[in-house]
């Protein structure tokens, strides 16, 4: 290994978690994996062939799903995010669906020129997290525009739930499919139902089958990572099949350095540690840059030959610092767990997420795109 940080991705996981995610309620329906974000951090390139049970794949921007299909990507892709008006002619001959919530949208639409393709819509009603979305009275009326259009398909309707993961409480969630379920209802009524509904995050899939209709999204517990405490807590109180999730990210890198620092010395910039003892210090090249946050200093720890390493001082933008005088016989280029296990020890990203104030969806999503990804097989 030439790099001095990278990633490491167990190539098994992916299609593992995706199994356990649809044995949790014998969910027999379409599954998507979102991969936006640069697949929450872990590389959308590398992350593609370990995705071989995901039937669709969803991504947030334009640019995103034209990559996939510059990739040689044939399944179903779903945009998430807002689709520019100026470029759904993009969208539509690249075959990628994606979300309506605009009126403006439809009648970009329709002023696009012919073709033997149409434009692939699933429409997200609001429901309660009041971000993107139809308000659900204008639902109706936006489905049936869709019908009159010549150009136009209605291949879904969805929604997203605001308070699942986060509470023990799930009346928020409840509200929110009930008014969905509002919408199903009236479009009924209409003939307009699309083929494919779909509610269920990772959250959703897990704790309520309900949710699940003919698609569940899955974002976070595709990558080996549960979406809350709450929602595992949920999940065992509930009585539901607990999925056997595995991490699929590791995060290395190497000692570029390591000098005798004596007792009283002050380490990093703002001198915010001071060494109470003769100490041996190890530097890292990795920093805020590439995604290991300066909350970390003076707080997180690595792990080196199996043993924890704090981190000391502030964590610089390409560089940090960490205590190894307590681990004999290290090194000069000897391997360093970020974020993975060593021996008996694991840092996870919600320990990471502890430490820098933030959740585990930030810490992965936060790595740089610039650090190699590299797939292993068997951890």
């Amino acid at each position: 290994m030439s790099s001095l940080v990278w990633i490491e991705l167990d190539a098994d996981s992916p299609d593992h978690n995706l199994d356990e995610l649809r044995r949790c309620n014998d969910f027999k329906g379409l599954h998507c994996a979102v991969v936006k974000s640069n697949a929450y951090g872990h590389g959308i390139m590398e992350m593609l062939p370990l995705l071989g049970n995901a039937d669709w794949l969803a991504v947030n921007s334009l640019d995103e799903g034209i990559e996939l299909r510059a990739a040689g990507e044939k399944r179903p892709v779903l945009l998430l995010g807002h689709v520019p008006l100026d470029r759904i002619r993009e969208a539509r001959q690249a075959d990628l669906r994606f979300i309506v919530c605009n009126f403006e949208t439809l009648q970009a639409i329709r002023e696009l020129p012919p073709s033997e393709k149409k434009v692939l819509l699933h429409i997200k009603v609001e429901t309660g997290t009041w971000r993107q979305g139809v308000l659900p009275e204008d639902a109706v009326a936006m489905a049936s525009e869709i019908a009159g259009m010549h150009g136009a398909t209605l291949d879904g309707i969805y929604t997203h739930f605001a308070n699942i993961e986060d509470t023990l409480s799930h009346q928020y969630a409840e509200m929110q499919l009930e008014v969905f379920q509002g919408v199903l209802e009236d479009l009924k009524q209409e003939g307009l139902t699309p083929p494919v509904i779909h509610t269920a995050c990772t959250a959703a899939a897990i704790l309520f089958s309900k949710t699940h209709f003919s698609m569940i999204r899955t974002g976070i517990g595709l990558y080996g990572l549960w979406p809350s405490r709450e929602t595992r807590l949920s999940a065992e109180s509930s009585g539901c099949r607990i999925p056997e999730l595995k991490p699929v990210l590791s995060w290395k890198t190497r000692i570029v350095q390591i000098k005798e620092v004596p007792a009283g010395s002050y380490i990093g910039y703002g001198g915010t540690h001071r060494t109470t003892r003769n100490s041996r210090i190890a530097v890292l090249p990795v920093g805020y840059a590439d995604g290991y946050g300066r909350s970390l200093g003076n707080t997180g720890w690595v792990l080196v030959s199996g043993n924890r390493a704090p981190v000391l001082g502030r964590v610089c933008m390409n560089l940090c610092m960490v205590d190894i005088t307590d681990v004999p016989g290290t090194h000069l280029e000897d391997e360093v767990i970020l974020l993975g296990r060593s021996g008996n020890e694991e840092i996870t990203a919600e320990l990471l997420g502890q430490w820098m104030g933030t959740i585990n969806y930030e810490v992965v999503t936060g790595i740089s795109s610039l650090l190699p990804r590299l797939l292993v097989k068997g951890g």
